[in-house]
């Protein structure tokens, strides 16, 4: 009985942290002025700009509010941002605009681009998508670099157990996965790519990658 009953008392607070957990970022990112402080304390933008040079046409696919291409722009040669989202388009215009940034609506699985790039950017782009291979054969002739961020399902203690429990586990509604190494690395290698360098930050992979 008492198995039990600390079962459920963890199952209730299992639930608050997840309710707190997006609460807490969602307000968050509010008291910021409307970007969330990860962008400022993972300094995240620093791994996608160290790996870009001033002769690199850059591709920022699911950009959201622009901010991490704009960061990339103050070292790129130019930089192309698409995002699904339309109501990030005031974002684009008045925080996150540069001469050499431009931006597009629309879904990056299916949109046809009219060139190829030096680099493109994945952050937290790739767990949204359901049909991932197809997605990555798809981009693959886009670029010569794929840099990637992406969340792992082992990041903590707390996830594995949600799952464990038949919980909602994921950080985000929106995912369709969450990764190991292990998991992120086979994908890719299926997809036709070769990580040629990665790091575990925050409990994301941070990783380059190249098409064979």
């Amino acid at each position: 009985m008492k198995l039990f009953l600390y079962k459920t008392a963890a199952k209730v607070f299992l639930y608050i942290h997840s309710s707190a957990y997006h609460w807490s970022g969602h307000c968050a990112a509010r008291a910021e002025g409307g970007l969330h402080p990860k962008h400022r304390i993972m300094r995240y933008h620093d791994f996608f700009v160290d790996r870009v040079t001033g002769d690199d046409d850059v591709l920022d696919i699911g950009c959201n509010n622009g901010a991490l291409g704009y960061s990339v722009a103050k070292v790129a040669k130019s930089v192309v941002g698409i995002e699904i989202k339309s109501k990030h388009k005031k974002s684009w215009v008045e925080k996150y605009a540069a001469d050499n940034i431009t931006y597009q609506v629309g879904d990056a699985t299916t949109f046809s681009f009219s060139k190829k790039f030096d680099v493109a950017l994945l952050s937290n782009v790739l767990e949204h998508i359901e049909n991932r291979h197809d997605f990555l054969t798809r981009i693959k002739p886009l670029a010569s670099t794929f840099l990637f961020r992406i969340p792992m399902i082992n990041r903590d203690w707390v996830t594995p157990y949600k799952k464990e429990l038949g919980m909602y586990w994921k950080c985000d509604p929106t995912h369709f996965i969450e990764y190991t190494f292990e998991t992120f690395s086979d994908e890719l290698e299926k997809a036709g790519y070769q990580i040629v360098e990665y790091s575990i930050q925050f409990g994301e992979i941070w990783a380059v990658a190249k098409p064979l």
